[in-house]
């Protein structure tokens, strides 16, 4: 009889580096082993190696780069998806795709189960097995976390210590941190207590904005249909683009935050993110909508961008309701066209100046001098129309207080 075969989501950190002795030791199976490329600037040739040393049968590289940023990042930065006002959604849009193609893999390979060293308490296991069910509901699912007698990040540094497996992490830095093109985040260590600020050692990606230039730098990001498609004029391809925004912002401390969020399990979490080039893209995307999209359709779209941040953050990006939004979203974007210029300074991006051949904002009508487009002694007409329902409710009080 033909050994289960898994396939696993593989980092070659360290809860994933445990999970493979531990799938082979418990469920006597093959483990295939996948690493996706999004960007994370990772050695993953050795991490592939170090898979195979410690008992993965297969080790697939997937670059998944380009489509994670064209396909993901930039609908949700056209979508405006902030969850919680803040989070730039870097960790959630990044496990659909890496879920995806891990059941690709599967499917080819005849696998039985999927695999992911997500741990119960998270969000991240929402999001790997939606997808799971999404696209291949037949694989069962092996969430180790769930199972084994681990209940601790020090538990597995014992493990992986005990079968000596190599992992980058120890007891001083405990730290879980997850790394692609968008984002780097932080979660656990000293970071558990919310009234612990952050250590400037934490920080990866960026400066400190107390180090950065003294002097701010300007960058021009270019738009077309509500996607970035351009830097100080010069085209760019999606993953060259952001490194480039990353590196830009990297260096004046941009795009640093500090959050507690509400965990779509039921529990609030604290989290450190560094998204540079994120943060200057939605800087800069918003500022271009505010003059070419309409009052109407700008409010709605605002209100929709909760919905949409909502849903990408529970993990349900393959989803109807996902899929109907972003056609609304593509409506919106149709005139999103144009170039905006954002200042760099001291860890903030700012929108200085914007301009589209779209755009509805005429100086003409703008104008505090005059002009012949706007009668302002027509706006005393309209006040008094929009102001009615309030002077009727008034008369109306008035009229019942006389009896």
């Amino acid at each position: 009889m033909a050994r289960k075969k898994v396939v696993l989501a593989y980092s070659g950190g360290l809860d994933t580096s445990v999970i493979v002795p531990w799938l082979k030791e418990n469920y006597d199976c093959e483990v295939i082993a996948m690493l996706a490329d999004v960007g994370q600037g990772e050695d993953l040739e050795a991490a592939a190696k170090k898979g195979t040393a410690i008992g993965a049968s297969k080790t697939f590289i997937e670059d998944l780069r380009t489509e994670f940023v064209r396909d993901y990042v930039f609908p949700a930065l056209r979508a405006g998806a902030r969850y919680e006002h803040d989070y730039l959604l870097g960790t959630s849009l990044a496990r659909p795709i890496i879920a995806k193609r891990q059941v690709e893999i599967a499917l080819a390979e005849g696998a039985d189960y999927v695999a992911h060293g997500c741990t119960g308490k998270g969000n991240d296991q929402v999001r790997f097995e939606l997808t799971y069910q999404a696209l291949a509901p037949e694989l069962k699912v092996i969430a180790p976390w769930r199972e084994w007698d681990i209940r601790s990040r020090e538990d597995a540094l014992a493990y992986a210590e005990k079968r000596g497996i190599p992992v980058a992490q120890s007891k001083e830095n405990i730290y879980s941190r997850d790394q692609n093109i968008l984002h780097l985040s932080h979660e656990g260590g000293a970071l558990e207590d919310p009234w612990t600020p952050p250590p400037e050692n934490l920080y990866q990606i960026s400066k400190s904005p107390s180090e950065a230039p003294a002097e701010p730098e300007f960058v021009t990001i270019g738009f077309e249909k509500g996607t970035p498609v351009s830097v100080n004029g010069k085209a760019l391809e999606p993953v060259p683009l952001l490194e480039k925004l990353n590196e830009l912002g990297g260096a004046h401390g941009v795009g640093r935050i500090d959050i507690v969020e509400n965990r779509l399990v039921g529990m609030k979490s604290r989290g450190v993110y560094e998204t540079p080039g994120g943060t200057i893209l939605h800087t800069a995307h918003r500022s271009l909508e505010s003059i070419t999209l309409d009052r109407e359709t700008s409010h709605y779209k605002a209100g929709m961008a909760i919905k949409y941040s909502d849903i990408v953050y529970d993990g349900q990006w393959f989803s109807p309701l996902r899929e109907a939004l972003d056609a609304f979203v593509d409506a919106t974007q149709q005139t999103v066209t144009g170039d905006v210029l954002v200042q760099l300074y001291k860890g903030s991006a700012s929108a200085v100046a914007r301009r589209s051949p779209h755009s509805l904002y005429l100086e003409a009508f703008a104008t505090f001098g005059e002009d012949d487009v706007y009668k302002q002694a027509d706006a005393e007409g309209f006040i008094r129309l929009f102001g009615l329902p309030q002077r009727i409710r008034k008369l109306s009080e008035r009229a019942r207080e006389r009896g």
